[in-house]
């Protein structure tokens, strides 16, 4: 077997930016998947170059030009840049790989431009790319396991693509883990609801905790388990055996339902520092919330109470929301929504429009089979540039008029201030006001504004959103041309538009996929 030049490519963002947060934060929300690829070439005898572009960096001098195999690890929201770097690798002879949410999502459509993609990947369907290394076209090969892997390379096998990447951050830096994949609860509109629950191996865990304690002064990890804590006092046994209260700082995303007051202050003493708990809707979803059947104006109090006792004792706290469910009508949905950011001012919330990324849950064969799935560009499928879901109980202008509203309302000087003042560490403190100013806050208020005047005075974006054309808008193309700067000129022909209906013309006649 003949050595491989192994480019790796992880899109932590779609293109170049200078927003303060994405420059603060970017760095830290590196893929560990991409990571785990280059350790498992390496372990095959390849030689590999890793690149992580985090929207800072001249991304084309930072490709290697003479790779034979090129990697790219991307969000749906990044798969234009993908795209374009596939064509621009394969002009110079390179085979091109494409993983990571947007394969999965989307493998009807990424086959048109790259030779292999996948779904879940072990180190089987890596070898097995690697052995073969050929270009397949015009439609490359759809890989998967028939699992998620059981077991995966820890930190100190991933270190030499970790640290060059923490380097890019230039205030904190925060190392990525994972503890377990998958997810027990069935949100409907969730890429890990239909993944099994898997812990992962408990000492490899600890091995990495003890080995980020001899590389780092005071360690930040950010566990990127869909959703933390499942088995919870394993978990936190093998925490607290490997580092000692106040060795490590952690971040994680849990669900309100496993945030007890007993576990969040066993959380406290062991070093997390900020959770990310999912309260989504107001009508629904009341198993995630710890709410059961309670709805409305009584979900707001309890959730708000849960919330408020969480913030006593972890200093930063995000409530995930996601805007346009089909459970929500009216402005009842976004007026409890300002109820909880009145009654929680230390939260900060983070709202989602509803988004159906392709394959990432059954329910996307619902909005297909009634026709509610608009054929927006992946480049705005980022929960907030685009909703690519007709909303069921609202017009498009009713619907962003609340949107805006909301958005106002919580990124006011006044919730501003009370969320300054209820917040007691210092860079938590700091970090709501920079996402406030940036582009999470009054940065998506002038996006949602914008789209909301179109939606009035031009025709062509409103005939867009209603259906009666698949014209996309000059506002949306142009908006692509831009980010991808340079790189637009390699977007292969027919990639701005894709089959919306791919996932249910695939239930009649399947894709070819070959299992591991």
């Amino acid at each position: 077997m003949r050595k491989l030049r192994v480019g790796i490519v992880d899109l932590v963002t779609r293109g170049p930016t200078r927003a303060l947060y994405a420059r603060i934060m970017h760095a830290n929300l590196a893929s560990i998947m991409p990571q785990v690829v280059g350790v498992w070439c390496e372990a095959e005898g390849h030689e590999v170059t890793f690149v992580c572009y985090t929207g800072f960096e001249d991304l084309v001098r930072e490709l290697p030009a003479d790779v034979d195999l090129v990697f790219i690890g991307a969000f749906t929201e990044a798969a234009l840049l993908a795209y374009s770097l596939s064509n621009l690798f394969r002009s110079r002879g390179a085979v091109t790989v494409l993983g990571g949410p947007h394969a999965r999502c989307y493998p009807e459509d990424a086959r048109q431009y790259f030779d292999y993609v996948l779904g879940f990947t072990d180190r089987t369907v890596v070898r097995e790319i690697l052995d073969d290394c050929a270009p397949h076209r015009p439609d490359g090969r759809h890989l998967a396991a028939g699992r998620q892997p059981a077991a995966l390379p820890g930190v100190r096998e991933r270190w030499k693509f970790i640290a060059p990447t923490l380097k890019k951050a230039p205030l904190f830096k925060i190392v990525p883990m994972l503890g377990s994949l998958g997810c027990p609860y069935t949100c409907s509109f969730c890429i890990d609801s239909v993944v099994p629950y898997q812990q992962l191996d408990l000492d490899v865990l600890q091995e990495d905790l003890r080995f980020l304690r001899q590389q780092l002064r005071r360690p930040r990890v950010g566990w990127h388990d869909p959703n933390f804590g499942v088995r919870f006092d394993e978990f936190l046994d093998a925490i607290e055996a490997a580092a000692p209260p106040g060795s490590i700082d952690f971040i994680a995303e849990s669900s309100l339902s496993l945030l007890s007051e007993p576990h969040v202050i066993r959380l406290k003493r062991n070093g997390f520092k900020a959770l990310l708990p999912g309260v989504e809707s107001w009508f629904d979803l009341g198993n995630k919330s710890k709410t059961g059947k309670v709805e409305g104006h009584a979900k707001v109090e309890q959730v708000s109470e849960h919330v408020n006792m969480i913030l006593r004792h972890i200093p930063y706290v995000q409530t995930n929301f996601v805007l346009g469910l089909d459970s929500d009508r009216g402005p009842e949905p976004f007026e409890l929504t300002k109820r909880f950011v009145d009654l929680t001012p230390g939260a900060f919330p983070g709202y989602s429009l509803l988004s159906a990324f392709g394959r990432a849950a059954p329910l996307n064969l619902q909005y297909q089979r009634s026709d509610r799935v608009l054929p927006f560009p992946f480049h705005f499928l980022d929960n907030n540039h685009a909703m690519n879901v007709k909303p069921q109980n609202y017009s498009w202008q009713e619907f962003y008029d609340h949107v805006i509203d909301l958005t106002r309302y919580t990124f006011s000087r006044r919730a501003i201030v009370r969320r300054f003042r209820a917040t007691r560490a210092p860079i938590p403190r700091w970090m709501n006001v920079v996402r406030a100013v940036s582009s999470e806050g009054f940065g998506r208020i002038r996006y949602h504004s914008e789209v909301r005047r179109r939606l009035d005075t031009d025709p062509q974006l409103r005939g867009y959103f209603d259906r009666a054309t698949t014209e996309l808008p000059a506002f949306y193309e142009n908006q692509v041309r831009r980010d991808l700067g340079p790189l637009w000129h390699w977007l292969p022909q027919g990639a701005l538009s894709h089959d919306h209906h791919a996932y249910l013309k695939s239930e009649a006649i399947p894709i070819r996929l070959e299992r591991h």
